[in-house]
């Protein structure tokens, strides 16, 4: 594996160091370089320290694992592969993701999964450990959101989810009766079917991030699926 040292070098140079490499890169003292990562499908990225906006935007196959924070934008349009994240992220992860995995140790911002979609085998994945922001999956047109609201004191997620949403699914970990979802939601109690679904990308978070799997597996979940032909009906016309 090639190891860039990132201090002190602008985001294209550094960009254009990692597409120039014929392995597997790895990447220290990172700090807020942009679009690292964009388009990768041919070698794999280790990154210590704080990546930029726009990590792994386009992602095409490759793994992206970072041991610190991220900024904004996750994920942005990723089409395949992994980003793991050892903390927490800022806001619009996965945007209009329409393939791969992003796992998340900690916290996301707001519009975690933001128009999200999916196509034939194609079924994007977000799980984020800690908490989420205001927004959350917001027009979410496909692909699996999975909040677990690990050691959190607080909702699991923020204001408004679920906004415009007509398509795939969302898992809440715990009943989340203090939570006001929108009328084009159907929310509902999982059942052993749906923690089933649900479990591989429980067992991978687990043995991205040394979480108790029994634990996450055996705890209550909340479901929510679209239920509405014309999800933003009420964002437009009087009751």
């Amino acid at each position: 594996m090639k190891k860039i040292n990132a201090e002190n070098i602008i985001f294209d140079e550094l960009n254009n160091k990692v597409r120039a490499e014929k392995e597997d890169v790895e990447i220290t003292d990172c700090l807020g370089q942009r679009f690292i990562g964009a388009g990768l499908s041919d070698k794999n990225l280790k990154i210590t320290g704080t990546p930029g906006n726009a990590l792994g935007a386009y992602l095409n196959g490759a793994v992206i694992e970072v041991f610190g924070n991220a900024q904004d934008a996750v994920g942005d349009t990723m089409n395949d592969g992994e980003i793991i994240v050892h903390g927490n992220i800022g806001d619009c992860a996965g945007y209009a993701m329409r393939g791969g995995k992003i796992f998340v140790k900690g916290n996301a911002g707001y519009r975690a999964g933001i128009h999200m979609k999916a196509y034939k085998e194609k079924i994007p994945a977000l799980i984020v450990g800690g908490t989420t922001g205001s927004f959350l999956g917001e027009y979410q047109a496909g692909g699996v959101i999975i909040i677990l609201g690990l050691g959190a004191n607080k909702n699991i997620v923020g204001n408004f989810p679920c906004t415009g949403m007509h398509g795939g699914k969302m898992f809440l970990r715990g009943g989340c009766k203090e939570i006001t979802f929108p009328k084009n939601v159907h929310v509902k109690a999982a059942t052993k079917e749906d923690i089933s679904e649900i479990t591989p990308y429980i067992k991978e978070f687990c043995a991205h991030f040394n979480a108790d799997e029994k634990e996450i597996i055996n705890s209550e979940f909340t479901v929510i699926t679209p239920d509405s032909n014309n999800p933003y009906k009420q964002m437009y016309v009087a009751n």
